[in-house]
């Protein structure tokens, strides 16, 4: 799970596997598959920065190095 931070304050944890797209548009919008939308307070690059820590810490680079 990845952190993200909603414009109120709200810290969400998410799979970030769930996540279908990033829109910036300015503030930067988080498309679930589900289509449920999530604005929040990160930077593109922090949530993929995220998403990569987290991809090592389960092991899902194994098989794409």
């Amino acid at each position: 799970m990845i952190e993200v931070t909603r414009f109120d304050g709200t810290a969400y944890w998410l799979n970030p596997h769930q996540i279908e797209r990033m829109e910036s548009n300015p503030d930067v919008t988080l498309i679930m598959l589900s289509g449920q939308k999530l604005v929040v307070k990160e930077k593109p690059e922090e949530i993929i920065e995220k998403i990569i820590a987290y991809r090592r810490l389960i092991g899902g680079f194994k098989n794409e190095e």
